[in-house]
């Protein structure tokens, strides 16, 4: 059975509202995952997401990064309506803004595979192609 995954487009949405949607639909699975483990005979299927969006200027610094790498200071940022925040995934500084397709897809990988490296290949591809 191929699995369902649920599209939703958010439009312009502030980050830290898109990123506590995310992290939302992640606890969710996560729940879910865990009473799955406690109650083998009462299995309850996870939902996989693709949110497309587009975000008010806004700068991020991932865990890899050093915020001596965001050459804009607070006055900078305010200047230019944009909006800073340190977030938990790797990488560095990272721009999004207005008109700046993003998608984030919040999937439980067992429904498809659990090789990380192979989706990140899968998931390139997607995108360079399309």
């Amino acid at each position: 059975m191929t699995p369902k995954v649920i599209y939703e487009d958010l439009g312009l949405i502030d980050f830290k509202e898109a990123w506590d949607y995310q992290t939302q639909l992640f606890d969710a699975t996560i729940a879910i995952k865990m009473a799955n483990r406690r109650n083998e005979n009462n299995q309850t299927i996870t939902s996989n997401y693709l949110l497309f969006c587009e975000h008010p200027h806004v700068f991020t610094l991932g865990k890899s990064g050093k915020e001596t790498h965001l050459l804009l200071n607070e006055n900078s940022l305010k200047a230019r309506g944009a909006t800073y925040y340190k977030i938990n995934r790797g990488g560095d500084i990272t721009y999004h803004g207005p008109g700046q397709l993003v998608a984030y897809p919040i999937l439980d990988l067992d429904h498809f595979f659990t090789d990380i490296h192979k989706y990140l290949r899968f998931l390139e591809e997607a995108v360079i192609k399309h």
